[in-house]
């Protein structure tokens, strides 16, 4: 099959033929038929996130099951299907209790094994792991769930726990940010986006934005937290870090209002993993800050319900479709400014 393969962390991301994947009697292999361009690929490919050389990226994916390990049962060839990017083991006590999504023994397309910028992707776990899609969802929409609107959905409702006419913060309006902000308008929030691209905060605007801010003069986290304090009128309520950088991280925490929850989303790896967060401001303001890490597959049809009740639209977020030939670049280009929305592969 082709796939877009690196050998060197920052090496150069090529088209080649390589052996079509094993199934595992537990797991699935699916024909990819669109795939997310992602941050988190490329934290992998520049070795923030360290993965087996020689490695082909890609987490985000829909697609058609091809062939079904033996112990599979609910699964045939010929399903729509799509899986979140954490794919638990379904045995262990995290996995027990409803949380795959922090499995000690997790499996990630991607990361642990070949991704999905490939013709063909394996998914293990299947019976636990797989999400069928709505009948009338196209692939391209599917592949942005798994990782970016998927987070956003399960980082807003399950640890933000944001509620109508509250105060939503995004610092960071990238596939992740900009999914927030749409759940949050479809959830009756009100959203201030910030971020340094007036495309992005272009389209945050036209996705639900209540307010957006344009921080490329000063993007010192404390003015940036003023800012955002003077146009919700005290702080927000809910503050995301969409980006992940010890900056905006900082800032999120300083937007909120008091007992706010600061929620986590974007990665902070290598020297940025360990921020200055200004706890003195949490614990006076009882403050609290969430890590959110994906969504598990059972909460997939609570998202999808969402989606279908308010008419949200998960394919207005992708800002270009490229080939399988064209993957690579896109991966790259993620070095400097990218457009707005999300970029999707379209493989088949």
């Amino acid at each position: 099959m082709r796939a877009v393969v690196f050998d060197a962390y920052g090496g150069p991301l090529t088209i080649r033929k390589v052996p079509e994947p094993d199934c595992p009697p537990d797991g699935v292999v699916l024909d990819v038929h669109a795939t997310g361009v992602c941050r988190s690929d490329w934290h992998a490919w520049r070795g923030h996130d360290p993965v087996a050389l020689p490695h082909v990226p890609g987490h985000e994916f829909a697609g058609v099951v091809a062939r079904v390990g033996a112990d599979v049962r609910t699964w045939q060839a010929g399903d729509r299907v799509t899986a979140p990017f954490v794919c638990g083991c379904g045995v262990c006590a995290c996995c027990r209790a409803g949380d795959p999504q922090v499995c000690p023994d997790q499996t990630q397309p991607g990361f642990t094994h070949h991704g999905s910028f490939a013709e063909q992707v394996v998914v293990r776990g299947a019976d636990f792991n797989l999400v069928r899609l709505p009948d009338g969802m196209d692939f391209v929409a599917a592949a942005g769930l798994g990782c970016r609107f998927a987070t956003a959905y399960r980082a807003l409702t399950a640890h933000g726990r944001l509620a109508p006419g509250e105060w939503l913060a995004v610092h960071g309006c990238g596939g992740v940010g900009l999914s927030a902000v749409l759940l949050a308008s479809a959830l009756r929030a009100q959203v201030v986006a910030v971020d340094v691209s007036p495309d992005a905060l272009a389209l945050a605007k036209e996705r639900g934005a209540t307010e957006v801010l344009d921080t490329a003069q000063d993007q010192d986290p404390a003015a940036v937290a003023a800012r955002v304090q003077e146009v919700t009128g005290g702080g927000a309520h809910v503050s995301v870090d969409a980006l992940g950088s010890p900056a905006t991280a900082v800032a999120s925490v300083l937007s909120l209002r008091r007992r706010g929850r600061h929620v986590q989303v974007g990665l902070l790896l290598g020297e940025a993993a360990t921020p200055p967060l200004p706890m003195d401001r949490v614990l006076a303001w009882e403050l609290s800050l969430h890590g959110s890490h994906g969504i598990a597959a059972h909460e997939y049809p609570s998202m999808l319900d969402l989606v279908e009740r308010t008419g949200l639209d998960p394919a207005s977020l992708v800002g270009q479709v490229v080939g399988l030939d064209e993957a690579g670049a896109a991966l790259a280009a993620m070095d400097g400014p990218t457009p707005a929305g999300m970029t999707v592969v379209r493989v088949r």
